[in-house]
């Protein structure tokens, strides 16, 4: 048996991952869930590596009866509860975290549609969401404000660019953001069929990390939007800032997924391939002192962000529940996901580098891919800075008010 395959469990009759250390219980979808972590894991590292985008992994994403998990049953989807959806988009994380990514995006443009859609747009373009087996992309990054929407005589015109298109390349349809006027967070989202003419997905994303996340630029050229593919009209209100604190948590499920996946690769290999050192005067490297107590730490800094990012999630379910949301429940569901994503950045940074500490110099070759957990934390943590998520706790310890909402809290 190559290296490989000991190390990849997606190639063996075992659970992909130590099942006493991270169970899976995704209820009746959990058969559904496993098939399909198994068959993304055993491209995960040759993927990464290749970059480029991974449309025959998409269409396997599209296969599994999991992209409709957030669309309510009254059009036809699941009506999945959001600390399910989460959990999954961790788990598959932890195998490929940039198909995970997209993944979890898909429930983010349905969400969108739910939060700022009028009940007619909800029902047509959920319906078809479900009915036509659509995957959505997005061009909503709020701090680029090179996209500009121009009403014409009996409709809109789109015009400009937008850039960090998670899952537009490839995409069936897509939700578009632009700004009203010279504050970007104040913005209206659009939905629009991907093959609109004059609608241009381009394949230039080359970040290290992440690197199958189909996050390019669009370019927009005199396309033409009618008046009801605007989401809305829906006035500001918290429920509809909700938006960004599911795009938060969706960040911090993959800083976790990756840390899952790197601690889980990194002990197989210290059981199966890591040799003791000299030194160290015991037979093999599992019964290195120091080696135990790097495991040791680097386990609890995982068990320490688990039970926060659970919390978050379940905050933000019982505000999802509620249509009168006020200012300071949103607040609090702000505040728990604050707390949960930086500790979450920082475990999994720390983990997904100091695995090598305790695995040795053979683990750097590149047919083994740890370095793909790292790289993909590193790029995805800088998303929006974790020093302002800090400062945010900290002036909410000591003035006693909430988080206010913005595009990235």
């Amino acid at each position: 048996m190559s290296a490989e395959a000991r190390l990849h469990p997606s190639l063996r009759d075992e659970p992909l991952f130590a099942a006493h250390l991270f169970p899976v219980d995704f209820g009746s979808r959990t058969a559904k869930v496993e098939r399909l972590a198994r068959r993304l894991a055993v491209s995960a590292v040759e993927r990464d590596r290749a970059g480029g985008s991974a449309q025959a992994e998409r269409e396997l994403l599209r296969d599994s009866g999991l992209l409709t998990l957030a669309v309510p049953q009254q059009y036809g989807g699941q009506g999945v509860a959001w600390p399910e959806i989460y959990r999954i988009v961790r788990y598959l994380a932890a195998v490929d975290s940039s198909l995970a990514h997209l993944f979890a995006f898909q429930h983010l443009q349905v969400a969108t549609i739910l939060l700022f859609g009028n009940p007619d747009q909800q029902r047509h373009w959920l319906t078809r969401t479900v009915q036509e087996r659509w995957f959505w992309g997005n061009a909503t990054n709020g701090r680029d404000t090179g996209l500009k929407l121009n009403p014409r005589e009996e409709h809109y015109e789109l015009n400009g660019s937008k850039s960090f298109c998670s899952g537009a390349l490839g995409a069936d349809a897509l939700v578009i953001s632009a700004p009203r006027g010279k504050n970007p967070e104040d913005r209206v989202f659009i939905v629009l069929p991907s093959q609109r003419e004059g609608l241009a997905v381009n394949s230039d994303w080359d970040g290290f990390g992440q690197r199958q996340t189909d996050s390019g630029t669009v370019q927009f050229e005199q396309v033409f939007v009618d008046a009801s593919e605007l989401l809305g009209p829906v006035g500001p209100s918290p429920r509809t800032t909700l938006r960004a604190c599911l795009s938060q948590l969706i960040l911090t499920q993959l800083y976790l997924g990756n840390a899952h996946g790197a601690l889980d690769a990194a002990l197989r290999y210290t059981r199966e391939q890591s040799r003791a050192w000299p030194a160290s005067g015991v037979a093999t490297a599992s019964d290195d002192p120091f080696i135990q107590q790097r495991y040791g730490e680097l386990w609890l800094r995982y068990r320490s962000a688990l039970p926060l990012v659970e919390h978050a999630a379940q905050r933000l379910q019982a505000a999802w529940e509620k249509p009168a949301l006020t200012a300071a429940e949103r607040a609090e569901v702000a505040l728990a996901i604050s707390e949960a994503k930086v500790v979450a950045v920082r475990a999994a940074l720390d983990i997904t580098s100091q695995i090598f500490e305790a695995m040795g110099a053979r683990a750097t070759s590149s047919r083994y891919g740890f370095d793909r957990f790292w790289r993909n934390v590193r790029v995805h943590s800088l998303h929006d800075p974790i020093d302002y998520k800090v400062r945010d706790l900290g002036h909410w310890l000591l003035s006693g008010q909430g988080l206010q909402p913005s595009l990235y809290s």
